[in-house]
């Protein structure tokens, strides 16, 4: 079974502890609609990068930031937000079951995921799955995911400088990623200087990422992202292209992309499972 089948059929049992059916059918709804899971394997990578295997917590932790990961993605599209009407190929949340039990429907998959992480830390002999938890908390929260966010939107209609993107990159985008490979190495058992090299992979990939998406943006089609393209134009947004044109951004991805080989080829206990999966965010095509 691959990494990605483990981590949706552990989603369904740990969603499907919640009492609320129409809660839970909403919750389901965008959790399993077709997500990459780039991030819990990214944890899960870097948790068998270290220690030769994952182990179950850390696919419980794995599960969690999932669950983090789609939270935002619904509150993203909400008409106050970003206000998009396609999600991973289909209707978004809001347009299914409404803008209230859209909101709902991340605040129980956020509050869910901390539940997950902190039933794991109060039954742990190791600080390890605490310090995970306080990683992961870190790149979502009011310093990482959730301030690019506020950032992203106070840009919106002006144009940004160099720092300001990175700015809000490498908090939006790269925080989060980052912290699912420092998770996933402290799970794993990783030195300090092990641990800041699987966070630092995760910020370099992080960066890609959301360069590589701002030229999809403007390159691809819906049919084939899944989402709306030129969604940034439309919401005057500032991106990689607008501020540095297509050829920077194809060259800062090409030295980002080399930068993260080079990491790789550092590791110690590399795994397969970690090289194919970070060669295939780097050479996605949606």
């Amino acid at each position: 079974m691959s990494a990605a089948s483990v981590i949706d059929k552990r989603l369904r049992v740990l969603i499907g502890n919640c009492a609320e059916e129409k809660l839970r059918v909403a919750m389901e709804y965008s959790v399993f609609a077709g997500g990459k899971r780039l991030r819990p394997m990214l944890l899960l990578a870097c948790c068998e990068a270290v220690s030769g295997a994952y182990t179950e917590t850390a696919l419980d932790f794995a599960c969690s930031v999932e669950m983090l990961h789609t939270y935002s993605l619904i509150h993203d599209d909400l008409p106050a937000m970003d206000n998009d009407d396609l999600r991973r190929g289909r209707a978004t949340s809001h347009k299914v079951f409404g803008e209230a039990a859209a909101v709902l429907a991340g605040d129980a998959l956020l509050s869910h995921a901390f539940e997950t992480m902190a039933g794991i830390c109060a039954k742990s002999r190791s600080n390890r799955p605490a310090r995970a938890m306080l990683a992961i908390a870190r790149g979502a929260g009011a310093n990482g995911m959730v301030a690019g966010q506020m950032c992203d939107m106070e840009w919106e209609n002006k144009k940004a400088d160099a720092g300001a993107l990175l700015s809000i990159h490498a908090r939006k985008t790269a925080a989060l990623i980052s912290s699912c490979a420092e998770a996933g190495a402290l799970l794993g058992g990783a030195s300090n200087a092990r641990q800041r090299e699987m966070a630092r992979l995760g910020v370099v990939i992080g960066l890609a990422f959301q360069i590589k998406d701002d030229l999809l943006d403007i390159n691809s089609t819906a049919e084939k992202l899944g989402k709306p393209v030129l969604s940034d134009e439309k919401n005057h947004k500032n991106t990689y292209v607008t501020v540095h044109g297509q050829a920077r951004a194809k060259a800062d991805y090409k030295r980002l992309s080399e930068e993260a080989y080079s990491i790789l080829a550092k590791l110690p206990k590399k795994t397969q499972a970690l090289d194919a999966l970070v060669k295939r965010i780097l050479s996605r095509t949606h």
